[in-house]
């Protein structure tokens, strides 16, 4: 069986991945829109990486306040921090539709039967370099949320995501709640905001499909 092509498996042959999998390293498993993959309080010593689908990382007070923390793509990673640190999940990771995921299991990946195994170097090479690069996604929440405003909320994450795209043309993986879920702001007050930004010709937008317009032309 070949390996999934992603880049904590990059060097590793289809005969380690076979092994990877033999041992228990890795195991691919699915989930069905709505399930709640892992959920605040668990304790995991796996983590999970998106093969296919969608996944929301959510945080739900007491109240039952929603916030989405971060969207999970195809590739992305999820549950890392908490299973390298072995301290309790903080936030709910929920499959947002029918998802397909390959968890890794560090406990097998550390343990003592898989030192000398050619793949454990590279896993280990390969998972650093990406969550590295997985902490400069999550900056851009950071800059969001902590933007005073809705207008500069919006603008700083829709200037993230042209980027992202490279193209002032993109398509958001939210909704409108889930949108003004991230940015932490009340969906109505967001939906006037844009409202108002599309009038002032700042923005274009059909549903979650946005074009940024009012910008300078020489920048």
């Amino acid at each position: 069986m070949s390996h999934i092509n992603h880049i904590i498996f990059m060097g590793v042959t289809d005969e380690e991945y076979e092994e990877l999998l033999s041992c228990g390293c890795v195991r691919v498993a699915e989930y069905r829109k709505d399930r709640v993959i892992f959920r605040t309080s668990d304790v995991t010593r796996e983590f999970g990486i998106l093969i296919s689908g969608k996944i929301h990382i959510e945080n739900i007070d007491l109240w039952g306040n929603r916030i989405i923390l971060h969207n999970v793509g195809v590739g992305g990673s999820f549950a890392e921090t908490y299973a390298f640190c072995n301290v309790p999940v903080m936030v709910n990771a929920t499959a947002e539709a029918d998802c397909k995921v390959l968890m890794v299991n560090l406990d097998v990946l550390f343990s003592e039967s898989t030192k000398g195994k050619t793949w454990r170097e590279k896993l280990v090479y390969n998972l650093l370099s990406f969550s590295a690069n997985k902490n400069l996604v999550l900056t851009d929440r950071i800059f969001c949320i902590s933007s005073k405003g809705i207008r500069t909320k919006v603008m700083t994450y829709l200037s993230a995501e042209a980027v992202r795209a490279g193209s002032k043309q993109f398509t958001i993986p939210f909704d409108r709640q889930q949108m003004a879920d991230y940015l932490n702001v009340e969906r109505s007050a967001l939906s006037k905001e844009l409202g108002r930004m599309r009038k002032e010709g700042l923005i274009d937008f059909c549903k979650n499909k946005f074009t940024l317009t009012g910008f300078n032309k020489d920048n």
